[in-house]
């Protein structure tokens, strides 16, 4: 029997327990709820950011991380430091392999290029300056425009305070802006990571999956100036000293203990049109899926006969992999469920709310009519765009960035467009030193020509024909002569070589049109339609943001109405989320009972010795020897390796600090349940199931296994 209506909208619309990434600042607003489910400390200490325990919690710019010593020593998650890993490997000397420990501070080594550690200081709600009486009656690319200005003058203002680094975030559809700034520390290094057998054990055969016995964690270390200052690197620097920092548990921790997850989670979509979900999920994400294996497909093909050509690309194949078994996950549950009758169910409860008053229409009626027409077109817009976007060779992509850069930089500071300001140079200049340990020519030569070729199946009149000529596309080309044009390609390019690239960060425009390589020539013959195209994006987004924010506007009162507190999606803000160590009943994938807990046991009946389950020999020795020390837990009869909780996470918590009710550190976030992961567009408390690594198995490892006993010692903990 069909659910009505009203019920449909109800459960799409309501908080559950559990649920919610909420604004540090509205946790007062839930303050009940946390008390009851176990928090100690005042809900009302965890608004204020420069205090404890928010004032430990640190972001990484994609990942989340945490202090845990006054010497700077960050700990997150494995795959979040992967890169650094990966950067610091050679054939030779094979740290993702073999993992890495410094035993003194001289001993840390670089974090890759442009790795950043950012601490919140301040969050300033400044959505009147953005949307100001004057941008308030514009609409289209003018309106865009305004917002933009005002956001540089805001930033500018606030990155006065150097070392600082201000962003203007957008919350509830583009209702509300608030002001964030975060000390920028530019000085990171790679302290400890596991063995890859460690680190990621099981793979991409258990990402994503219960049981799961994986140790993703790692260690950086912040540094500063001698003052204090934040700066670049150098041996001068000194470990930066936070104001405070998360102290380890030694409480046991057991099934219905309250936890709650400090970090920076990316991007929900749980305020979504229909449309949008319908969009996404039989177009968007079936299409994502396909390319990320095919793209996966041929970098294990160029690399598997090239070792150091399979290091460059370790960080971006791990990243294909989670990326394209979430989206396959998501698939999956959307198939089984009654997401979009839901979202529907609630779009027409909302719309006659708004129809049910005068006041109510005349606020809310022609937004919400608007939006519709103006989402239907951006759709279209992007699958017109699909393929030659794919298309796009990564060393015209990285020539087409350095062009802009060089168009921008002919203007006064505060004059050019976000993205391209004197104070985002260090993020281009890291880009291309790391460009060198990312990219070989013969892989990327490979996926151009999987790329080109699908583009070149479209029908030629809806292709680009300026994209085409540019690049010296033709019609009915065989698969022989587009191979030559590729490698041709490369043959006429120095965009390979740092020194180049680095060049073009200071040329100016008439440097790129003199210019003869092929792609930087490209580059430019494509520049004014670039532009044009943006200046069209930029008068559909301005429409669709007035539309937008006023939906919002709209769907907050009517739920406000209901009684319900409201969060905002996540936009890689701080945010906190709470729960439960809680197993369940039912496991989908095996059909059996998932319990709370996983221990060393699993480890060792997974170990094959290879591959993905490669556990190090020293930490199959010391389960085997039963040397568990003060790890043990006698309701386990081992060590709890991972446990499952209701934390509402996404992508950007991982390596969120998981903390009990007294904010001490008993876990790390990085994970979640295959068919839990469409909480990113539909919360469940049945399904919703966050992943963690158990902070006794992280010192079980580092004392037992690796011996990072001076870090233990730093932790306090010997």
């Amino acid at each position: 029997m069909k659910k009505s209506l009203i019920a449909l909208a109800l459960i799409s619309t309501s908080a559950l327990a559990d649920e919610g990434m909420w604004m540090p600042q509205q946790l007062p607003e839930i303050a009940d709820q946390l008390k009851a489910a176990g928090l100690e400390l005042d809900p009302s200490a965890l608004t204020k950011l420069t205090e404890f325990p928010m004032g430990a919690v640190v972001s990484l710019g994609g990942c989340s991380a945490s202090f845990v010593s006054p010497q700077g020593l960050v700990v997150t998650n494995h795959h979040c430091v992967y890169n650094s890993i990966a950067y610091n490997s050679t054939p030779e000397n094979d740290l993702l392999a073999n993992g890495f420990l410094a035993a003194e501070l001289s001993d840390e080594v670089s974090a890759a290029p442009g790795s950043r550690i950012f601490v919140t200081k301040a969050v300033e709600n400044v959505t009147d300056q953005v949307i100001d009486a004057a941008t308030a009656k514009l609409t289209g690319k003018a309106r865009v425009d305004a917002i933009e200005n005002n956001y540089k003058a805001i930033v500018a203002a606030c990155e006065e305070d150097a070392g600082h680094r201000c962003s203007v975030s957008s919350f509830y559809g583009g209702l509300e802006y608030y002001l964030i700034k975060q000390l920028e520390i530019k000085d990171v290094r790679l302290v400890h990571a596991p063995a890859e057998g460690v680190g990621k054990f099981g793979g991409d055969t258990d990402n994503w999956m219960w049981p799961r016995h994986t140790g993703d964690y790692s260690f950086y270390r912040a540094y500063v100036s001698p003052e204090g200052e934040s700066a670049e690197y150098s041996e001068d620097n000194v470990p930066y000293q936070p104001d405070h920092f998360l102290k380890i548990s030694q409480e046991a921790l057991n099934e219905g203990d309250f936890v709650m997850a400090l970090g920076y989670p990316g991007r929900t979509n749980r305020h979504r049109l229909p449309s949008e979900v319908q969009d996404t999920f039989e177009w968007s994400y079936p299409n994502t899926v396909q390319r990320f294996r095919d793209n996966l497909d041929i970098i294990a093909e160029q690399t598997a006969e090239d070792k150091d050509a399979e290091l460059k690309y370790a960080s971006r194949v791990a990243g294909l992999n989670n990326y394209m078994k979430n989206r396959q996950g998501m698939l999956d549950s959307f198939a089984d469920s009654d997401l979009l009758e839901r979202k529907q169910a609630e779009h027409k409860a909302l719309t006659a709310w708004v129809n049910s008053s005068a006041e109510n229409r005349a606020a809310y009626a022609d937004d919400l009519k608007a939006i519709e027409t103006l989402l239907a077109e951006r759709h279209d817009e992007a699958r017109e765009n699909y393929y030659r976007s794919l298309a796009t060779p990564r060393l015209l992509g990285v020539a087409q960035a350095l062009y802009k850069l060089s168009q921008e930089q002919t203007k006064p500071d505060a004059e050019r467009e976000v993205g391209y300001q004197e104070r985002d140079l260090p993020r281009y200049k890291a880009y291309m030193a790391g460009l060198d340990r990312s990219f070989d020519v013969t892989v990327e030569q490979a996926m151009d020509f999987y790329n080109l070729k699908n583009y070149l199946a479209v029908p030629a009149e809806q292709r680009d024909a300026t994209f085409d000529k540019a690049l010296g596309l033709k019609n009915d080309m065989s698969d022989a002569e587009l191979r030559a044009l590729i490698a041709k390609w490369y043959d006429n390019t120095s965009l390979t070589e740092l020194a180049t690239r680095n060049e073009l960060l200071a040329a100016k425009p008439s440097q790129f049109s003199d210019s003869n390589d092929v792609f930087v020539s490209a580059a430019v013959a494509l520049f004014p339609q670039q532009q044009a195209e943006q200046d069209e994006d930029e008068e559909l987004s301005g429409k669709i943001q007035q539309a937008y924010a006023n939906y919002m506007k709209a769907k907050i009162a009517y739920m406000h109405e209901q009684g319900q507190a409201v969060y905002p999606d996540a936009n890689s803000t701080l945010r906190v989320t709470y729960g439960t160590v809680t197993g369940r009943d039912h496991g989908t994938y095996d059909g059996t009972a998932w319990t709370a807990f996983t221990t060393l046991r699993g480890i060792e009946e997974k170990a094959t010795g290879e591959g993905e389950f490669n556990a190090p020999q020293a930490q199959l020795d010391a389960i085997a020897a039963k040397d568990y020390g003060d790890y043990y837990v006698d309701d386990l009869n081992s060590v709890p390796v991972n446990f499952l909780a209701t934390l509402d996470i996404t992508g950007g918590n991982s390596g969120s600090a998981v903390l009990n009710g007294k904010a001490e550190l008993i876990g790390l976030a990085f994970d979640g349940t295959l068919d839990s992961i469409i909480s990113d567009w539909d919360f469940n408390i049945d399904n919703t199931r966050s992943i963690q690594v158990d902070s006794r198995f992280m010192l079980w490892q580092m004392e037992k296994v690796d011996g990072a006993d001076n870090l233990l010692k730093e932790l306090g903990l010997q």
